[in-house]
């Protein structure tokens, strides 16, 4: 169930969220394949995707390149009811999104949109230059920021704690063993953060396992999911050795 970065001679398979967006482009194309030659949506498109997925595409130069997008069209408009010939294979997870824009267009749409907006974020950190220690910079203006998230069930997290806590006596970090209750008492108590194996960023709606589940403490969280290809636990594990027992 974990994410693996594939090697750059390996095709990746489509995430969730990469797959609604090429979706989108399709029903905006009133259920059509987009041609990567002639439609310059197709090249936007995959700079956006490349964009989203840096490592992976500094890694691969064919990654989601228009040739690639432009073959996910053709692949999601085949699977619409009204085509007239078979339907290609374009996996599982094509199929569902195809489904969900049948259901509810609106809906999704907007959620192509959003995914379009965070996505467009998506860049390199630059090199900042050299600053006097003087520098000053303006904060504190307020302002509206909108976001895409994902629903989570906290009953899961809730449950997921106390499976540790029964099998392991102690809530802890699975990759160095971080014991919030141990350093700040009962303030830290199930303190901890939950982490998805397989993001929902790529797998979308599903039905979630406690198995599914590890528990991360807020440093080692934010490091697996820090860029793209995230970090599975195990490869966290092996970068900074094996918690403690």
């Amino acid at each position: 169930m974990s994410e693996q970065p594939a090697p750059a001679n390996v095709r990746t398979p489509w995430g969730y969220e990469e797959i609604v967006l090429a979706c989108d482009l399709v029903v905006a194309n009133s259920w059509h394949a987009l041609d990567r030659r002639t439609d310059d949506r197709v090249t936007r498109l995959s700079g956006l995707l490349r964009r989203m997925s840096p490592q992976r595409a500094a890694q691969d130069p064919t990654f989601r390149n228009p040739q690639g997008v432009g073959r996910k069209t053709h692949d999601i408009a085949t699977l619409h009811p009204e085509y007239p010939g078979r339907p290609t294979k374009g996996g599982r997870l094509t199929a569902d999104v195809v489904a969900a824009f049948l259901g509810d267009p609106d809906q999704m749409v907007e959620l192509a949109r959003a995914i379009r907006a965070a996505g467009s974020l998506a860049q390199d950190n630059p090199m900042l230059p050299d600053l006097d220690d003087d520098t000053t910079y303006a904060e504190g203006r307020p302002f509206e920021r909108r976001h895409l998230a994902r629903e989570r069930d906290p009953e899961v997290r809730r449950r997921k704690i106390a499976q540790v806590r029964h099998e392991v006596g102690v809530v802890r970090c699975e990759v160095c063993s971080f014991d919030f209750e141990a350093l700040y008492g009962e303030r830290g108590r199930d303190f901890i953060e939950c982490h998805h194996r397989e993001p929902l960023s790529v797998t979308g709606p599903r039905q979630t396992a406690l198995r599914d589940l590890a528990l991360l403490c807020s440093n080692c969280h934010r490091m697996i999911h820090r860029y793209r290809p995230w970090l599975t636990v195990a490869q966290l594990v092996e970068l900074v050795g094996p918690a403690s027992p």
